[in-house]
């Protein structure tokens, strides 16, 4: 591969993560972004595989932080049911 540039990132692995422990369907469409950015690096594209995978990246992001809005959201609902009941 002379005169060829490193392919670029799939973030298939935290999209992954981010379906199983934050949040699902962002995840998931992320985990699709991320294979569209593999096969655009297999088929030699860099373009679209760079599209694809910033597109992975921006959706990786906003699930995790979807997931901690949510996770916080849920403790502190748990801390007011628990005040509550100790009353």
């Amino acid at each position: 591969m002379n005169g060829s540039t490193a392919p670029t990132k799939d973030y298939l692995g935290i999209s992954i993560f981010n379906t199983l422990c934050c949040c699902l369907p962002l995840g998931v469409i992320a985990i699709i972004y991320s294979l569209r950015a593999r096969d655009a690096n297999a088929a030699g594209d860099s373009t679209r595989a760079e599209q694809a995978s910033h597109t992975a990246k921006i959706l990786n992001i906003s699930g995790i932080v979807t997931g901690l809005i949510f996770l916080v959201i849920i403790i502190i609902y748990w801390i007011v049911v628990a005040v509550k009941i100790a009353k």
